[in-house]
Formats: C-alpha cells, structure tokens, sequence
C-alpha cells in the first residue's frame, strides 16, 4: 500500500507546480496521479529488493490536455525512490524523448520543489563511432572501405564525404559536437552516417584504444546515478532483447514508463521479424569468403585462427549453392504475377496462407538452418579469438590488427546469424494452438534484375512482450490518448500481452468538446467503393467548403486518391495545398505556418502519418477533413495471416480488428484538431459508411462527444 510518506510528496510535489505556474488542478490530471501512484504503491518486494506481486503494471488511456508528463513524473518518480528503483521513460521517437528531457522534465524540476536528476539514453547508432571515423580518414583504402556487401566493393571516398568526415574530427577535436548525430548542424545522409557509426556486435567496448574518448560511452555515463532515464521504445526493446541491463539498467530494478504506448506493441513486432534476400545473400556468401582472405593476408592466421578460418570457404561455398537453388525453387513455388495477395505493383508479394510454407520449401530452409548455424559458429570462434588479441598480454595478432578487424568480421558474424534466424523459422511448424508467424516472399528490384526477400514475423508481439518486459520489471505505466477501441482495453491487452492483473483507465479530457469543435459528414459524403464519386465528392468539397483564411487538413488512406484530388482542384486552389511527399514533415509545417501568420488559406494533404505527431493549436487547425474511414489497405502480411487465424478460431476478424483499428485511426486524425482548451473547429468525414453500415455507431460512439452534424 502506498505509505503516508510518499503521498504526502506527491501531493506537495503537485500543489507546489501548479501554485508556481498559477495553474488550477486538473482533475483529469490529478485522477491519473492517483491510479499511477496507488498501482505502483501497492507492489511488495522481498527482501532483495525483487517483485513479488502481480498488478504492477498501469494502463492510462489519456488524451490531449490532460498533462501526462506531469502525471506520470510526479506520481512515479517518489514511488520509485521509496523503492529503489529506477525510472524509465520510454517514448516512441527520438523528437519525442527530446520533448521530455529538454523541456517537460527541466519544467517539473524548476517548479515543483521535488528534487531528481535525470538523463537521456540513446543507442550506439545515434553516436559516431571514432574506430570508424579513424578507419575511413586512414589512407589505407582496404581497410578504410572494406565492404561487407558485393555492391559496396572498396571505392574511393567521395570528395564531400571525406570533407564531411574530417568536418567531424575536427568538430570533436574542438568539443564543439559530441559526437551525437542529432547535435550535428546538418542532416547527415544514412550511408554517410552507417560509415562512422556501430552497433553492439562492432564495437569492442574497453578494449577499443579509443574508449575514453568514445562519444556513445561518455554519453553512457551520464545515465548512471540518475532517478530517471529517458529512452525511446526502440532502445528499450532492443536492450530487453539483449537480456536487459545493457545499456539500461536491469528491467528487475526499473520502473518504466511508456509514453505514447500504442506504439509499443508494433515496435515489438519490428523487432521480432526475419528478412533476407536471396540473390542479395549469395553474394554477400562470396563476400565473406574474400574478407577472410584480405584478413589472413594482412595480419597472418597464428594459432588455432588459421584452422577456424579454413573451414569457412566449403561452408560459404555450399551455402551459396543452397542459394542459387533457392532462387530457382521459388520460382517454381511462386508466380508473383498471379499471386491472389500480390497487392504491390512495384514490390509485388506472396504470402503462405497461415504462415504454412510447403514441404519443399520447408525441407530446404532446414539445409540452410544448418549452414548457417555452422557458418555462424566459425565466425564467433574468430570474433572471439579477435576479441582476445585485444588484450595487452596476447602476442599472437598484433592489436592494431585486432581492432580494424574485430567489427569487420563482427557483422559478418551478425548477418550469418540472422540468415540462421530467418530460416530457422521457415524449417520450424508453429506449436499447436499458438498464433502461427506470418511468412512471404516479397520481388524486389535489384539494378536490371530483380531478388526475392524472405520474409517472417509474429502477427502478435503479446508472448514476446510478456516474456521480456511485463514478467521482468518491477513496475510499468502504459499511457497514451489511443489505448482503448471503441470504448474498451481489450485490442491493447491481445496485441501487448500486458497482465490481465493490470489496472486500466480512461481520464476525462479537459476539452468541452460539444461546445468547441463539430463532427459532421456532409451531404456530399458518398460510398467510397465508387472511387471516381467519392474522388469527385472530395475535389468539390475542398473547392467550395473549406473556409477562407483558415488552416485545414485533409487526410487520406491512398497516395492514389490524394494525387488524384490534388489534380483534380483549379489551379487557384492547388496553389493553397501543401502536399505529403513533396516536403518533410517538418518543412510541411513551417510553411503552413508561416501561410497562415501571413493571414493566407493553407491546406494540408496528408496520409495516415499526418494523423499523429503534429501540433497545430488555435488559427493553424480549425477543420480537419478525412476522405474515408481508416480501414487499413488489405495488404499488410501479418495482418492478414492474424485474420485467417482468428477465423480459424470462429471469430470474425474484421469486427475484432479492422473496425476497432480503424476506431483508433479516427480517434487520431480527429485528435488533430483540438490541442488546447480555447481551440474550435470542424471535422468532416466524406463518408456515407459511418452511417450506412452496422460498425458505423460504434465508431461514432467511440468519438470525443462532439456536436454532431450528420447529414
């Protein structure tokens, strides 16, 4: 139970916030304080310090003017000093996790009276990497621009690649950047940035001769000591799948927060998949084969090395054979152009229907498990033996030579294990009674030719999540304003596994949503199974219905659709539009703001990405318009193997899925308009399904109480 002491700070905590920045409590706000600070409260540990109850877990539906940042801080950091334990905040972007450690958490410090410390965390890949920076600097072009890939075989640093690299030598030199990609003044474009960057599988860690001036460990050393480190989801999960306590602290000892946890589960999901490509990794088999062989010339094969690396050519050898047999079966196997689900024109696609591949297919991903199980045992026996020579006592590989090859074969090693991986769940059956894995091939254009990729994931991340998070940590808060489908918890609990035993709430909004804003669908609504109707429905309500010298927003669900109305306005019109894939996000805001300080129409055209993430109070957003109702595109193969087995099961995957899915991507885009308390404005839903099918008042209820206008 929650003990008088930690009430009372969290009260004074609270009450000295809102007297400094003379706000009035909100109850939304105060009600999520208490859920959070009674879940957490009522965990009982041993006397290890380990968890020993269930209910540890807090899901907080809460939408925008609640103030949820200021909830969770207050509620969760004084539970977790009680306690020991560490705090975790865990958002679902980068930009986000910069929101709270640069402005949110230096607010609650400055004015709440409640003494904390905390810290940002980052991956490696965020951090340059000074091994690598040396390496593509150095003059030796083999070592410098050594390829892991046939299509990345050495080549000369470009002119401005090379400026930009000694650009940041000389920037680190001065302590003018700290080696973090997202200080750095300019974008940096992906190939530039993987050239001087690592992961865990190249780095080697105390032994690299650059350690103490290494930007990612120094960054590192900041989050230890502190009350709270904040994370993004995809450091979390990538550290929970190292085992936990790599980079974070142990999941056992912390307390985490996930904001914006809708996101979570899909992250899981990412997280958990295979991909490989066929002709892609036969050449890449070649590859490996002349690394080791520039390796062994180089710096020789003393001890037992040389004898490692002579098994490794009959294996890359026979696996490329494997390869370039594979091809030729699944040409057999699959005729992408009369594939019933190859729904992409450019990548068209073949998924095995319930995740079932046939029994050649099958038969031949065992070969491949086994050869690449082998494969990856040979390289970790000369990571390892690189390892070793790292350190100062070992004589037989000069430690120069340790360091430039050590990450070199590191991802040789990585890649062998995931193409282990990925046909390790083409050979397996799926246990009886589980949710199956989604497997498809996808055609992908390669130059003039084309390659397959092979591709697998869980079409639920629930086992996963539960297995290496919910069982694990001490205690977790859930929150975001889009945790519940039409009215209820339970598409969060099937997709997160989160406990059964959990607390889950919904708090009241703060907005007078009758009063501010109107959902209306007008009578030009029309069924969008008539695409040219509905397109033509949209062209003459934009041209004639969007208020003059206002912001708005049209989302859609179709690149196809948005490029065909954006074409389909008079030129005077199209003048107004900013459209999604001609500017970032980013860009796309600035200039719609600056239209719209200048007292000029501007209109957003977006997809669904536009339906989250972007902030436009007042005068920026007063009508927000959605072409359709945001069923998905039926063209997702996890989601499409979760609907066959959820049919098998007798139950009706669209009424469990796609309209309670479709209920949460409402929900968002019509979030978009109201973002303060003084905010008005209009919503309109171009679409006569919402009330001329059965689903349609269920997703009309699930909706803030807004005026409604129906025609």
């Amino acid at each position: 139970m929650l003990n008088d002491e930690t009430k009372k700070t969290i009260q004074q905590a609270y009450r000295t916030l809102l007297e400094n920045k003379s706000l009035k409590p909100r109850y939304g706000q105060k009600l999520m304080i208490a859920e959070i600070a009674r879940t957490l409260g009522n965990i009982e540990s041993d006397d290890d310090g380990n968890r020993i109850t269930e209910g540890h877990v807090c899901v907080v539906e809460a939408g925008t003017g609640t103030g949820k940042t200021v909830a969770y801080t207050l509620s969760t950091l004084p539970v977790a000093k009680a306690h020991g334990k560490k705090v975790v905040i865990s958002t679902a972007t980068v930009a986000l996790q910069e929101q709270v450690v640069y402005k949110d958490l230096p607010d609650i410090l400055r004015h709440s009276d409640f003494k904390f410390t905390y810290a940002l965390a980052k991956g490696r890949g965020r951090y340059l990497c000074l091994s690598k920076l040396d390496r593509q600097l150095s003059d030796d072009e083999a070592v410098a621009n050594m390829a892991l890939y046939e299509d990345e075989l050495s080549y000369k640093l470009a002119d401005d690649t090379r400026e930009l690299y000694q650009g940041m030598l000389d920037k680190l030199g001065s302590n003018d950047w700290d080696g973090d990609r997202d200080n750095w003044v300019d974008a940096i474009d992906d190939t530039n940035w993987r050239g001087v960057t690592t992961n865990h599988l190249e780095c080697t860690g105390r032994r690299c001769s650059n350690y103490e001036q290494c930007c990612f460990y120094n960054a590192r050393k900041s989050i230890h000591g502190v009350d709270v480190i904040v994370a993004n989801h995809d450091l979390v999960l990538s550290d929970l799948a190292l085992g936990g306590g790599v980079v974070l602290p142990d999941p056992k000892d912390v307390i985490f927060v996930f904001d914006e946890g809708h996101h979570l589960p899909d992250k899981a999901i990412s997280h958990f998949a295979h991909y490989g490509r066929i002709k892609g990794t036969d050449k890449w088999l070649t590859q490996v084969e002349k690394n080791l062989g520039k390796m062994v010339s180089q710096m020789g094969a003393p001890g037992t090395l040389g004898a490692v690396i002579e098994e490794v050519p009959a294996i890359t050898r026979q696996l490329s054979e494997q390869m370039v047999a594979l091809d030729g079966l699944l040409g057999q196997l699959v005729d992408f152009e009369q594939s019933s689900n190859s729904v992409h024109a450019n990548s068209p696609q073949h998924r095995f229907q319930h995740g079932q591949v046939p029994d050649e297919l099958k038969s031949f991903a065992h070969n491949l498990q086994v050869g690449f199980s082998r494969l990856t045992d040979s390289l970790e026996k000369i990571v390892n033996e690189l390892k070793d020579a790292l350190s100062d006592d070992f004589t037989g590989i000069a430690k120069h030579d340790a360091e430039t090859w050590y990450p070199i074969i590191g991802v040789l090693a990585s890649r062998a294990t995931a193409g282990f991986e990925l046909w390790s769940t083409y050979a397996a059956s799926d246990p009886a009674g589980e949710p199956p894995r989604a497997r498809w091939l996808t055609q992908i254009e390669a130059g003039n030719d084309y390659d397959i990729e092979a591709c697998a994931s869980p079409i639920l991340s629930a086992r996963a999540l539960q297995a290496c998070l919910w069982d694990n940590c001490y205690g977790a808060v859930v929150t975001s304003a889009t945790l519940t489908a039409l009215g209820r918890f339970e598409r969060f609990m099937m997709r997160s596994g989160v406990p059964v035993e959990s607390t889950f709430n919904v708090m009241p909004s703060p907005f007078d949503f009758a009063n501010s804003a109107v959902f209306e669908v007008p009578t030009l609504a029309c069924d969008p199974s008539n695409t040219e109707s509905h397109t033509a429905a949209l062209v003459e309500y934009i041209e004639n219905e969007i208020a003059e010298k206002i912001g708005a927003l049209v989302l859609f669900t179709s690149n196809k659709q948005m490029n065909d109305v954006l074409f389909g306005l008079s030129p005077e019109k199209r003048k107004e539009i900013i459209a999604q894939g001609d500017y970032s996000k980013q860009e796309m805001i600035r200039m719609h703001k600056q239209r719209i300080d200048k007292k000029q129409n501007s209109i957003l055209f977006g997809l669904s990405s536009l339906s989250e993430g972007i902030d436009l109070p007042g005068k920026y957003l007063e009508h927000v318009i959605l072409a359709k109702l945001p069923f998905a595109v039926p063209d997702d193969p996890v989601e499409a193997t979760l609907s066959e087995w959820m049919e098998n099961q007798g139950r009706n995957p669209f009424m469990e899925i796609s309209v309670p899915d479709a209920s949460v991507r409402l929900i968002q885009a019509a979030g978009r308009l109201l973002r303060t308390e003084t905010d008005t404005g209009k919503v309109s839903l171009l679409d006569r399904r919402v009330v001329t099918r059965r689903y349609g008042k269920a997703l009309l209820d699930a909706l803030p109480p807004f005026t409604r206008k129906i025609a």
